[in-house]
C-alpha cells in the first residue's frame, strides 16, 4: 500500500509538472508580444512606433505583453521568467523594462531592469500601474499600454535629458486630480475676492495689481498647460523591431491587480 502511495505521488507531480506552462519557450513579436489577442491593431502600431523612438533616443528598451492566464503562477515569477529568456535592454547596460498584463487573471506587474531601477524605483512603477486602471476596468488594453508607455518615456528621457519627438494619442484621459488647472482657479478667487473688497472700501490705486494678478493667473494656465502636452508628431510605419539585447532584472519593479 505504501508502495503504491507513492507512486501515485510521482504520478500526480510528473502530471503537475508536465502541464505547467514553459514560460522561456513564448517568443517577442515585437515591442507589444500580444499573446492574449485583446491589444487593437492602431494601438499597437502606435506602441511600437513609441516604443522604438524611446529606445532610439535613450538605449532603452520597452517590452509591452499580453497573456491570457498565469497558471497558478506568482506573477513576479513569470515576469522575471520571460524577462531574462528574452533578454530585454541591452547587455551591460540592463536598460529594460517589461509590463505584464495577464487578462484573464486582471494582474500587472512591472519588471524594471539594473539599469533602470535609478531611474524607476518601485514608487513609481506602483505608479504606473495605478495610471492604467481606468483603462483596464473598460477592458481599453491598448489605451492602458499608451498610458503606461507614455509615462515610461517620458520618464526615462527625462532622466536621461533627452526629448521625445512622437508623444501617444489618449483617447482615455489622466485621472481628473491631475487636470483640474490649480493655478487659474486660485487666481480668478483671489481676483474675485479683490473686486469685492475694492468695490465695499472703495480702495483706488488697484488699477496695477489687478493687472498683475490677472498675468501671474495666465502665466500659471501656460505653465499647467504645457506639463505633459506637445503636438502629435506623425508615427514613422518604417519602424522595425530588431531584437532585445541580453539585459536582465533583478526583480526590481511592482505589481497589481484592477
Amino acid at each position: 500500500m505504501t508502495r503504491l502511495l507513492r507512486l501515485c505521488a510521482v504520478l500526480l507531480i510528473s502530471l503537475g509538472a508536465a502541464s505547467a506552462v514553459d514560460w522561456k519557450a513564448l517568443q517577442p513579436q515585437g515591442y507589444v508580444s500580444d499573446f492574449s489577442g485583446v491589444v487593437d491593431t492602431a494601438s499597437k502600431i502606435e506602441l511600437g512606433t513609441y516604443c522604438a523612438t524611446v529606445e532610439r533616443a535613450t538605449g532603452a528598451q520597452i517590452a509591452l505583453v499580453t497573456i491570457p492566464t498565469l497558471e497558478g503562477e506568482p506573477i513576479e515569477d513569470v515576469a522575471n521568467t520571460i524577462f531574462r529568456a528574452w533578454g530585454i535592454g541591452q547587455k551591460g547596460s540592463n536598460e529594460g523594462i517589461m509590463l505584464l498584463l495577464v487578462t484573464g487573471d486582471r494582474r500587472s506587474r512591472l519588471e524594471v531592469g539594473y539599469g533602470l531601477e535609478p531611474y524607476i524605483p518601485d514608487g513609481m512603477a506602483g505608479s504606473i500601474l495605478r495610471e492604467m486602471r481606468p483603462a483596464l476596468r473598460q477592458n481599453q488594453y491598448g489605451e492602458a499600454l499608451k498610458a503606461a508607455a507614455q509615462m515610461i518615456g517620458s520618464r526615462i528621457a527625462q532622466a536621461k535629458g533627452v526629448s521625445l519627438d512622437a508623444p501617444l494619442r489618449r483617447r482615455i484621459h489622466p485621472r481628473t486630480r491631475d487636470s483640474i488647472p490649480w493655478p487659474v482657479l486660485l487666481g480668478g478667487l483671489f481676483v474675485l475676492l479683490w473686486l469685492l473688497r475694492a468695490g465695499g472700501a472703495g480702495y483706488g490705486g488697484g488699477g496695477g495689481f489687478l493687472p498683475g494678478l490677472i498675468l501671474g493667473g495666465m502665466m500659471g494656465r501656460s505653465s499647467w498647460g504645457g506639463r505633459g502636452s506637445g503636438g502629435f508628431g506623425g508615427y514613422d510605419s518604417g519602424d522595425s523591431f530588431g531584437g532585445f539585447g541580453g539585459g536582465d532584472s533583478g526583480g526590481g519593479g511592482a505589481s497589481s491587480d484592477w
